[in-house]
């Protein structure tokens, strides 16, 4: 409708615009109540799978929640808080989550408590959202068990051999979990136990960095899988989808956790309903698992490993390897050139908290770590990224493109800002031509 007759209709009939209003407000209000009430029962729903499974690390797990809307902030919470935030309404409490905090799905410290935060929307599927509830709960409880949280680089996984052999390894476990004979189960853990271990021999730290990671995000989501109560139908599909999708994420690096200590956990949990608890931050769970259901592993891993594979679309995975390490090597020259050898904007941190999406992240060798998207809170200020940022190996500094404006406290890049702090400026190295953050 053109501007000039929509004006005309306004002054015809102004009532019709505030009953539109009205209805819009009507509407609003319905659906905070019904998300509202949608929250209460999500709350019961983990609560109540929770306490069922007490005995799983003789805890329960189920503690403080918050649900956060990442687009507005707002806060739906179980419990209410110290510092004010949080007011009840009805049986639940709503606030706005401070600036400060940077959202995901994770476990903080805040307002005098441990929370698991988790952001909105949850999962439709009942099994999904109390799988992920759960899995952040037991990052609540995770200190009080003995576990440090480390979420430690897998960069040997972005790599040619690492995902190939991961791959197959989740192969021969999605079979494992499918088959129904016990001599077939153990074959492929077997198979999926050796290519892990062959996986081991390409990089030196491997085992290492990796067992880091499955005691952290592998226990917490083997905790988050049993706490669901599917049903073995329902598990299977679970591990087989869950796996399929895996693997067309652009990275593993930080996210294979999720598939493989779930797995063998799952197996080994139908044998041993305690192994878990017989796990503590010295466990090296490779070794650990194949202890546990008695595998001999092959002395000739390369032999035996490159004769296998075929049984695991070996050929194809090798195919599309090759061929996506190609691009990759195009893709880390561009980042070296953007955040290494052409002028740049190195941050410090100084007391920094991250949030980021674990499934694209690019190892650049040993430079670090690239951050398509990610979030980043300081004595500083804020850094919003969504072109890209260098984190470094040691996770002391981050590089971005050099500034290009700046408006009033507002430092802004190609694909990024900084919400500076009053006391720091940005300045312009001439030697280097690079930007560097300080304090006044």
């Amino acid at each position: 409708m053109p501007m000039l007759l929509v004006a005309n209709f306004i002054m015809k009939h102004p009532y019709l615009i505030i009953l539109f209003s009205l209805f819009a407000h009507i509407a609003t209000a319905q659906k905070q109540q019904n998300l509202q009430d949608s929250v209460q029962v999500f709350f019961n729903e983990v609560k109540t799978a929770a306490d069922k499974k007490t005995k799983l690390w003789n805890k329960d797990v189920y503690g403080s929640m918050l649900f956060v809307n990442p687009k507005t902030r707002q806060i739906y919470a179980n419990e209410s808080d110290t510092a004010g935030v949080l007011e009840p309404k009805g049986d639940i409490y709503m606030g706005v989550l401070p600036k400060q905090i940077n959202i995901a799905n994770t476990a903080i410290n805040w307002s005098g408590r441990r929370w698991a935060m988790v952001m909105l929307p949850l999962p439709q599927n009942k099994y999904d959202r109390i799988n992920l509830l759960a899995h952040e709960l037991f990052h609540s409880v995770q200190p009080s068990l003995g576990f440090e949280l480390s979420n430690i680089d897998n960069n040997h996984l972005d790599l040619e051999e690492g995902r190939i052999y991961l791959r197959l390894e989740l192969e021969a476990l999605k079979k494992a979990i499918q088959c129904s004979s016990k001599k077939e189960l153990r074959q492929h853990l077997t198979n999926a136990l050796t290519f892990r271990k062959y996986r081991y021999t390409f990089y030196e730290a491997a085992s290492r960095t990796e067992n880091q990671l499955e005691l952290n995000e592998g226990l917490a989501e083997f905790t988050g899988l049993t706490i669901s109560h599917r049903d073995k139908n329902q598990t299977k599909a679970f591990f087989v989808e869950g796996i399929d999708n895996f693997f067309r994420n652009p990275t593993f690096v930080r996210s294979f956790a999720y598939y493989t200590t779930p797995a063998y956990g799952y197996l080994l949990y139908k044998k041993d309903k305690n192994w878990n608890k017989k796990v503590d931050p010295q466990t090296e769970l490779t070794n650990y698992f194949i202890n546990a259901f008695n595998i001999q592993i092959p002395t000739d891993l390369k032999n035996v490993a490159e004769k296998i594979a075929t049984d695991y679309n070996g050929r194809l995975i090798m195919e599309e390897e090759k061929a996506r390490a190609e691009k990759t090597k195009k893709l880390i020259a561009t980042y070296k050139l953007k955040f290494v050898d052409q002028p740049h904007f190195e941050i410090q941190f100084e007391k920094m908290n991250v949030s980021f999406d674990p499934r694209n992240i690019v190892p650049l060798e040993d430079k670090g770590t690239v951050y398509p998207n990610i979030r980043v809170t300081d004595s500083w200020g804020v850094l919003t990224v969504e072109n890209g940022a260098l984190m470094s190996p040691n996770w002391d500094k981050i590089s971005i493109t050099n500034p290009v404006d700046a408006i009033d406290k507002k430092i802004i890049g190609d694909g990024w800002i900084i919400e500076l702090k009053e006391g720091y400026i940005v300045e312009k190295d001439p030697a280097s031509a690079n930007f560097k953050l300080r304090k006044k």
